[in-house]
């Protein structure tokens, strides 16, 4: 089964309003209707458009597509997340432009919102929703890089028939943390939550992401800053510098006569963001003079002083 990016299919940006997709909509609906296209590929392209409207149109469905659009991209095979549960289900209003039904949506719509489309609705259950249950999860910047699924463990709160509350119980995930994940960002697992009552639907899980501090990066966005510390002589005479990534270490040339703040820019070596494109590194140069200096040392310093005759200072006076 194939991820479908339905805001390609319809040829629209994710932030549309829903002025611009039904537009969209219409315009291919009229282009690739069987009725009138003698293009190739047109009943297919006409399903395309259909679905792609019949989810977003929908505010509920449009919004858990775009949690879930986070995980997949356009023609490549695809899996729901674990847990994952729809809430908008099948949905009402099928048939799409003209009332046309063109058959039965896709396997990856009936894998995400349980069918095809219906008219007349969904029945709801007369039970009760589950609770809603919400953590934070410490993740450390390395497996923001990560391929692994991360192992969650989790209290979820029990209720017996009648509504009583009975002991919690321990639950196990393995979470995929999806690409460009920043501090405080909320996900939800569908029906990972408290089971409902009397038939009703499972709460969710919403997982708070808190970035573990580095001990050598800070963050700024997607970028990564690190501190290289340089001997004066390293600064003054240029060199090449290890310096550590979030996956090795690299070679840095630094030019002779840098300056302390300076920073430097490595390409591609910071985290991922929402498109799967990782930020860069930032190496800022600070200068640091030995902690402690002998009476030889202490006389270069002063030949070096009288040699340079530079004044740090000479725009005060200006």
């Amino acid at each position: 089964m194939d991820f479908k990016d339905y805001y390609k299919i319809l040829g629209v940006e994710p932030t549309a309003d829903d002025k611009a997709i039904k537009a969209s909509y219409r315009k291919l609906a009229r282009k690739y209707h069987p009725d009138v296209s003698k293009e190739a590929g047109a009943e297919e392209k006409f399903k395309e458009a259909n679905e792609a409207y019949e989810v977003l149109k929908s505010p509920e469905k449009r919004a858990e597509y775009d949690e879930l659009r986070k995980y997949g991209q356009q023609g490549r095979p695809f899996q729901p997340p674990p847990g994952w549960q729809s809430r908008a289900g099948a949905g009402a209003g099928a048939g799409g432009f003209g009332g046309e039904d063109m058959g039965d949506f896709s396997d990856f719509f009936s894998s995400i919102f349980g069918g095809r489309a219906q008219q007349g609705g969904r029945a709801r259950s007369t039970g009760r929703r589950g609770q809603d249950v919400e953590m934070e999860l410490a993740i450390f910047l390395e497996e923001t890089l990560a391929t692994e699924s991360k192992q969650v463990s989790f209290k979820v709160p029990q209720y017996n028939p009648a509504g009583q509350r009975m002991a919690d119980i321990t639950k196990t995930l393995n979470v995929k943390i999806p690409a460009g994940v920043v501090d405080g960002e909320r996900i939800r697992l569908k029906g990972q939550g408290a089971p409902g009552v009397a038939g009703g639907e499972n709460g969710d899980l919403y997982l708070i992401i808190r970035l573990a501090p580095h001990p050598q990066f800070d963050v700024e966005g997607h970028d990564l800053i690190i501190t290289v510390p340089l001997a004066p002589w390293e600064a003054a005479l240029g060199a090449k510098v290890a310096v550590p990534t979030l996956t090795g270490k690299i070679n840095l040339t630094i030019r002779p006569d840098s300056q302390t703040g300076q920073r430097l820019r490595v390409k591609g070596n910071g985290l991922l963001d929402k498109k799967g494109q990782r930020g860069d590194l930032y190496a800022q140069i600070k200068v640091v003079m030995p902690s402690s200096t002998d009476e030889a040392t202490k006389a270069l310093w002063q030949a070096l002083a009288d040699k340079a005759a530079f004044d740090p200072r000479a725009q005060w006076s200006k």
